[in-house]
């Protein structure tokens, strides 16, 4: 990419390699951190909280109020994406995901400090809700930051959704050792794990977030934003910038995350309700099951992502949100046989249909901005999908399990979202391959 190589003319060819390295390494780890620090939550919503902080509800009526809490912590995700984006385009991106890991971090932590129903009342909900809005934030910044500092050190056109979705496998990453440290310390005897072992991972944050800070604080910023500093083109008010230049390019990367964000937070977040409490199947092997569907996305998500250099970004994606609307059926039937081998398969095969968006999904968005505007409108576009897919998905599919008394309900739902994606994704220009470099509104 000339106008990259322009600015980073100073490092040699091995210099800038190792800089790409370090950069999609500490991306990679650092979203890795925070989406631990995300998914525990989801994961402990589903089998603790409804149980300890609202003990006196109907327990259909306690999931939902902790689904709704969980919920949450997606509505503050575009407001994350406002102020980080904001200042992800005015004073770098390297600066900004310290802050955003720092913020997600000491509020995991926190959550692990919350008295429980019994000790203070409805008010350990009310603090539960405020340490979750803060994550929410953090998350919100992260994820644009992350994306950009690795895509933008890459030179090669070619070869920038394949290195875009390495941040993108910090999910799984993070989905792997957000179920590990629960299914660890739920091997504890007795209630212990629900009296006290739940808040453990949450204090492991702390430690986590050590490491991911020094990582990141030994990167250098991305040529990108350094050319944007040197030829004075950092904008004033980015986030308004954005709206005003590329709205249609916001709407779209929100729609275009339906069939993808949605399905995702139902295959791991309301499982665990939906297995528990209707198919009656242990918690542990539910844990295990999403941890298996974790390792598969190690793979699956980088590799659709270098798909998607080779035959289009677009089409990748449209592929993926195709699969993922008949897939809600096969899954939920799979699902309903009670068989644990046929339950356990239908958990392991439910990611790779959502990785087959997640993967491309970085570059597609990122691409979509134009460099001084990037942070802020790919962010802002990635977490406005929060609100209308990712945060309501557990709470829409809890009431129409209970409005309708079939699962299949939940399937239709998912294909609603994919048959938006579709039509967003087809709206959307396809940059694979080319200079993302030049000015465009």
């Amino acid at each position: 990419m000339a106008t990259i190589g322009v600015v980073s003319s100073a490092l040699s060819d091995h210099e800038h390699q190792v800089q790409l390295r370090r950069a999609v390494i500490a991306s990679t780890i650092g979203t890795a951190i925070e989406w631990y620090d995300f998914f525990l939550y989801s994961v402990v919503t589903g089998l603790v909280f409804a149980k300890l902080f609202f003990p006196n509800s109907d327990p259909l009526v306690g999931t939902l109020e902790a689904f709704g809490i969980y919920a949450v912590g997606f509505i503050a995700r575009p407001i994350g994406a406002a102020i980080f984006g904001h200042y992800g385009d005015r004073i770098g991106r390297k600066s900004t995901l310290i802050a955003t890991l720092m913020i997600m971090g000491v509020a995991t932590f926190l959550v692990a400090l919350v008295p429980t129903y019994d000790s203070i009342g409805i008010w350990g909900a009310v603090i539960l809700t405020i340490l979750r809005f803060i994550q929410g934030v953090g998350v919100g910044g992260e994820w644009g930051g992350s994306v950009l500092m690795s895509m933008e050190w890459a030179r090669s056109d070619n070869h920038r959704g394949f290195i875009a979705s390495w941040p993108q496998f910090g999910v799984p990453c993070g989905l792997f050792l957000a179920n590990l440290a629960v299914l660890g310390f739920s091997q504890m005897s007795g209630e212990q794990f629900l009296t006290w072992g739940w808040r453990l991972p949450f204090f492991l944050s702390l430690i986590l977030v050590g490491i991911g800070l020094y990582i990141r604080l030994g990167i250098l910023e991305t040529p990108v934003f350094t050319r944007l500093v040197a030829e004075k083109k950092i904008e004033r008010t980015p986030m308004l910038e954005v709206i005003k230049r590329q709205p249609k390019e916001i709407i779209l990367s929100a729609l275009a995350r339906m069939a993808e964000q949605a399905p995702f937070y139902i295959f791991t977040a309301f499982v665990f309700s939906y297995g528990t409490g209707t198919l009656e199947v242990s918690r542990d092997f539910l844990l295990v099951a999403v941890l298996c569907a974790s390792v598969v996305s190690f793979v699956s998500i980088p590799l659709f992502g270098h798909i998607s250099d080779r035959i289009g970004r677009r089409k990748m994606y449209m592929l993926g949100a195709a699969t993922v609307g008949v897939f809600g059926f096969i899954y939920f039937e799979m699902l309903n046989t009670r068989s644990l081998p046929v339950i356990f398969l239908a958990i392991v095969l439910s990611l790779i249909p959502h990785d087959m968006m997640y993967g491309p999904q970085a570059a597609l968005i990122a691409e979509s901005f134009t460099g001084r505007l990037r942070y802020s409108g790919a962010s802002l576009g990635y977490q406005l999908a929060s609100v209308i897919a990712g945060g309501p998905a557990p709470l829409i599919a809890t009431w129409l399990l209970v409005k309708f008394n079939s699962a299949y309900a939940v399937a239709v739902y998912i294909l609603v979202c994919a048959v938006l994606t579709l039509i967003a994704t087809a709206m959307m220009k396809d940059y694979t391959g080319k200079d993302i470099e030049g000015e465009y509104e």
